[in-house]
């Protein structure tokens, strides 16, 4: 049996001589249970705002994307890339092509980026999903061009869910100069008609600036032949996407970059994780102040204990172990406090993840603030409150014992 443990653990339930000291013991645990309450409900919700947009880009990115590193466009029909997709675990792949060009609807304009993308885009990503008003993803029929125009695109350019008079889209001819008497001459036009769907990603870089439309558009528009400028590939089910994305680089050398939804929004993400590094800097900060309360109860107590002290050296007992009993009643109260914290941080997130208690207003992506609790947030929480109280407690525990050795 651990003598010192038992002794720290009777210490930490018992009653002591001067009730001041169970209420400070109480008051510490209650400080380290907090302290890490709130870090589990913080981090929580990093981790649920994290989730929600890597939905909404799931419906609009790619599994895996794949560029050019030297220049803009590529050719799709190269033998290394024909084969290198023919992999079986790839289940399709599209060509797409993406421009600047200038939109304009009567008598308002907006640079916007032309994406044309093949029929099987809708069954590449999770676009159906994300789709107003008739909801129907058609790029062409014959003799018609359809633009899908994102929700603030169809705002800025006033042109409604659905548009009557068709878009004018401008874009520069490759390898022409501007004649400055004859400027328009330097400039390819084409139309676009409204297919009765806008889409929405609730995430400005695509809603304001987007429109989806046929990848023959694209080509006409911007005078390319069998260029693209990316491949976009949907991986089956249960395959390993981080090894089918290194085995493309592999292939692909250099001259092309693989990129899996977390690469392509690198910003977003990277972001999101300093943010949430940022709020868990801080909140450890807030921890080790609560921890000066555990100080204080540990002080009061070895005061408190200078006789039982005593009576353990007369029994045989060395002053390490007598400094180890603090010690470890130190540890227990961080301990006790880290296990409360993060039970009722759990059962906090649960019932806001349940009921949506905490609002955030209506004019949001959604209602409520969303959770997710992952459980190596949870171990490194344990972990952190745990080395926070360990280095805590270790001088002020071996300073009052010297003294209070000194003493006796």
């Amino acid at each position: 049996m651990n003598v010192g443990l038992y002794i720290a653990k009777r210490y930490l339930f018992s009653k002591k001589k001067h009730n001041a000291i169970n209420i400070i013991s109480a008051i510490s645990v209650c400080g380290v249970a907090l302290a890490t309450l709130a870090m589990v409900c913080t981090l929580s919700v990093f981790n649920g705002f994290h989730e929600m947009v890597e939905g909404l880009f799931t419906a609009f990115d790619p599994q895996l994307k794949i560029t050019a590193t030297q220049g803009k466009t590529f050719n799709p029909q190269e033998a290394r890339l024909q084969e290198a997709l023919s992999q079986p675990e790839i289940e399709r792949y599209t060509l797409t092509i993406e421009e600047s060009a200038m939109a304009q609807y009567k008598d308002k304009q907006l640079m916007v980026t032309i994406k044309g993308v093949e029929d099987a885009y809708s069954q590449l990503t999770e676009i159906d999903s994300i789709l107003y008003g008739r909801r129907q993803f058609l790029l062409h029929e014959e003799g018609v061009e359809y633009g899908i125009l994102g929700m603030g695109v169809a705002s800025t350019l006033a042109t409604g869910l659905e548009f009557v008079d068709p878009i004018t889209v401008f874009a520069p001819k490759r390898n022409v100069r501007v004649n400055i008497a004859n400027p328009t001459a330097a400039f390819a036009k084409d139309f676009l008609h409204s297919p009765g769907s806008v889409f929405l990603v609730n995430q400005e870089k695509y809603d304001t600036q987007y429109i989806l439309t046929s990848l023959s558009f694209a080509r006409k528009l911007f005078g390319y032949q069998q260029e693209v400028t990316a491949l976009e590939v949907k991986l089956k089910a249960g395959v390993n996407e981080r090894r089918v994305e290194a085995r493309l680089q592999e292939a692909f050398g250099d001259e092309y970059l693989v990129q899996n939804r977390y690469e392509q929004q690198a910003d977003v993400f990277r972001i999101m994780e300093i943010e949430k590094l940022i709020s868990y800097l801080f909140l450890t900060f807030i921890l080790i102040i609560a921890t000066f309360n555990v100080i204080g109860s540990l002080s009061m107590l070895i005061v408190d204990k200078r006789d039982d002290a005593q009576t353990l050296r007369n029994l045989g007992a060395s002053d390490k172990l007598i400094e180890r009993i603090f010690l470890l009643e130190g540890w227990l109260i961080a301990a006790y406090g880290a296990l409360i914290g993060i039970i009722l941080g759990i059962v906090l997130c649960l019932i806001q993840h349940h009921f949506g208690i905490v609002s955030l207003g209506s004019n949001f992506i959604v209602e409520a603030y969303p959770v997710s609790v992952h459980l190596s947030d949870v171990v490194l929480i344990f972990l952190t409150v745990l080395a926070v109280g360990f280095f805590s407690v270790i001088y002020p525990v071996k300073y009052m014992s010297k003294r209070l050795m000194q003493k006796s």
